[in-house]
């Protein structure tokens, strides 16, 4: 009979709710189940439909389980499924180690250190697995430092610029509130663990308004949908600071004590009446009036704010004009009120400890290296130049995939003189241009600890079975590769344990919040949560409720931004219509805004490898969520194969005639380009346009034009 234990560990995908679990092992070191920590406040005792299928992703047959080299002369390119072998043939680790020292350090002395390029993200989101070892690999390597824009950067910098400090309203606190503003946010596809506490507001009375231009699940469950036109988010903000200032709505008590810059605002969104706002973003003036004043007066009011907002052209300036909007109204004065789109914040981990970059003084060069734009990969990998990208290392990221300008790319990464490494658990889009490919650990087979940026509980994950097939962590990867380097500084040395130590001694001046978690605490406990001192004596955390929360320049929240007037940039939030967009001049030519959109059953590219949830997401998968007037005026029908083009390429879809957009909009989802019918994925038609604030991608300000597809393609 097999004894079964349970492991604690913390799910490290890129999710705000990062949740807290069980996992199940027997007698013969197998994971047998997964479930949500019953104990936990937020995780609440269940799973997300993509997390509870985890065990599929770790015994999966296609996991990626030995180090595998390119075969001589076979060209990088698409590899066609069940043919990897044919590519890639199998060496050891120390064969694969051997060979990358090898190769960076002969690149490095050719061309200099700084033609060898770091490529991750948030593919592992916990704290060592995102940023630890590697770091001090590169730094010390003097490698590109990789400004990791793809994500989040621009509502970051937005946050900052208002708050100076990522903050927002507790997850467990919008049960308090009465009117719920889910703005560019998928409660209920993306942040499932929120929508048990907007259920129990919304019981008690509470109405839940959705603003998105695509008819989310979240959406299609709300109380109020309001379908905006992608990009106008910063006009809906404004033109509700109008009425709100206009019909004295706001709390002129707050605005007093706790901001910056008031008048200069005032006389700003003077030039944002409802009439106007309407024209810009499709809604009527009878809504713009109606949601402000609900806003303004069925309080407690929260805003659930997502990145989606801030994946256009003017998205720094979106987040950062709705981020306002509780500073306008005092909403942070209430239980439940205020907003929410990072509590990152919380958690002031000692980054200089964990990545080491003073170890960049040792490197080559002497100093960190040149600073790249993830979301301008195309640009790097075929531009760049003094001197130009000749290595490319992979690892918790899917660039093939999910990098904008996918035509420039997938360009750049065939080229036959760029080394690249790809440390992975299946083969990808990405692993298919690799020349040495690695295998990684899932969350099950490694240890690791991290915050959260969608609640305030700090959470060790144990290690719980070995790691399958020859996989390693991330921290070991970069451990092994210092030592073939040559570089003997002992910070490489460093076990996990001793990092998480390394993380957590922070000065308890600058953090109090993380007062009693240590790395011994967390082998007790698991989860802590921060340490607020308003929760003391039985209070309530509220920020922003007294000037010590703030840490911007005026110690208050910055309507105006004099940071951001010596940038170059407006001190003032201004709507300002994007590139590309419905009534820029491009438009004539390419007449439909494209959602590029993540899907429901993935997280972001991760889990297309699995079939439970591509047939999960099969519903969607391979189509073009078109409007009834768009689809009529191209002669289109539901079910109809299309291509959708523009200046930059083009993809094959099938046409989904159902309304879910406004017209003038068109939306389709991320997956792998190997598993649509023609090889392309959505990012084929996105660019490597920045935002305004943050430098970030901008997904959603994409113009396209669509037509029936000849019955040759």
């Amino acid at each position: 009979m097999n004894s079964l234990k349970v492991v604690r560990a913390t799910c490290s995908l890129d999710c705000p709710d990062t949740c807290s679990l069980h996992i199940s092992v027997d007698s013969e070191g197998r994971a047998t189940k997964i479930q949500g920590d019953p104990d936990h406040p937020v995780t609440r005792g269940f799973l997300c439909g993509k997390v509870a299928k985890y065990l599929d992703v770790v015994y999966s047959p296609d996991r990626l389980l030995h180090p595998m080299r390119r075969k001589a002369g076979v060209p990088k390119g698409p590899i066609p499924a069940g043919k990897h072998e044919d590519v890639f043939e199998r060496i050891s680790w120390d064969e694969a180690l051997d060979t990358i020292a090898a190769r960076l350090q002969a690149i490095a002395k050719q061309y200099g250190p700084e033609s060898i390029l770091p490529y991750s993200y948030a593919g592992n989101m916990a704290v060592l697995g995102f940023g630890s070892m590697d770091r001090r690999f590169f730094f010390r390597v003097g490698a590109c430092q990789l400004d990791r824009t793809i994500c989040a950067t621009a509502g970051g910098e937005a946050l900052l610029s208002v708050y100076g400090i990522k903050l927002g309203t507790d997850t467990e606190h919008f049960r308090h509130a009465r009117t719920i503003i889910a703005w560019g946010a998928n409660i209920h596809g993306n942040n499932i663990h929120l929508w048990p506490f907007v259920e129990e507001a919304r019981r008690n009375g509470a109405r839940l308004i959705v603003i998105d231009p695509y008819k989310t699940r979240t959406a299609s469950a709300a109380d109020w949908h309001l379908p905006i036109l992608p990009g106008t988010d910063t006009a809906l903000a404004l033109g509700m600071m109008h009425v709100l200032i206009a019909e004295n709505l706001y709390d002129a008590d707050y605005v007093t004590r706790f901001t910056h810059g008031f008048a200069q605002l005032r006389e700003r969104v003077a030039g944002y009446p409802p009439q106007r706002v309407a024209e810009c973003t499709g809604l009527p003036v009878e809504d713009i009036l109606q949601l402000a004043r609900e806003y303004a007066t069925v309080t407690p009011a929260v805003i659930r704010m997502n990145y989606g907002v801030q994946r256009s052209q003017n998205g720094g300036t979106a987040a950062r004009a709705i981020a306002m909007l509780p500073c306008l109204t005092g909403a942070w004065k209430q239980l439940g009120g205020g907003l929410q789109l990072s509590t990152s914040g919380a958690f002031p981990f000692n980054r200089q400890a964990l990545e080491r970059p003073d170890l960049a003084a040792s490197s080559p060069i002497g100093r960190p290296g040149r600073v790249v734009n993830m979301s301008r990969l195309g640009h790097a990998l075929t531009e760049l130049s003094g001197p130009p990208v000749q290595a490319m290392f992979v690892y918790n990221s899917n660039p093939a995939a999910i990098a904008p300008n996918q035509n420039t790319v997938l360009r750049g990464m065939k080229r036959e003189d760029l080394f690249t490494v790809v440390h992975e658990q299946f083969f990808t889009d990405t692993t298919d241009y690799a020349d040495i490919v690695l295998p990684a650990t899932t969350f099950f087979e490694h240890k690791d600890f991290q915050g959260a940026y969608g609640h305030y509980y700090v959470q060790l994950s144990q290690q719980a079975i070995t790691p399958q097939g020859e996989a390693r962590s991330n921290v070991w990867l970069f451990r092994q590769l210092a030592a073939r380097m040559g570089f003997t500084e002992p910070c490489f040395q460093d076990t996990e344990d001793a990092m998480i130590e390394q993380a957590l001694a922070v000065d308890a001046k600058d953090s109090p919040w993380l007062e009693g978690v240590t790395r011994e605490q967390l082998e007790l406990d698991y989860s802590i949560r921060l340490k607020f001192p308003q929760e003391e004596n039985g209070g309530h955390f509220q920020p922003f409720t007294s000037e010590a929360w703030f840490r911007t320049p005026s110690g208050k929240a910055e309507f105006y931004s004099e940071t951001l007037a010596a940038q170059g940039l407006d001190p003032l939030p201004s709507y300002v219509q994007a590139t590309e967009s419905r009534h820029a001049p491009l438009a004539r030519r390419f007449p439909l805004e494209l959602l590029a959109r993540k899907a429901d059953n993935y997280m972001n590219s991760t889990f297309a490898s699995q079939p439970g949830h591509r047939a999960m997401e099969a519903k969607f998968s391979g189509l073009l969520e078109m409007h009834p007037t768009d689809a009529q005026a191209r002669e289109i029908v539901d079910g109809d194969r299309v291509e959708v083009f523009n200046e930059r390429g083009k993809i094959l879809l099938q046409a989904k005639v159902n309304g879910s957009v406004p017209a003038g909009v068109a939306a389709s989802r991320l997956g792998w380009n190997k598993l649509s019918c023609d090889g392309q994925g959505v990012n084929t038609l996105t660019s490597e346009t920045l935002t305004d604030i943050g430098g970030g991608p901008t997904f959603y300000s994409t113009l396209v034009d669509v037509r029936k597809a000849s019955a040759e393609e």
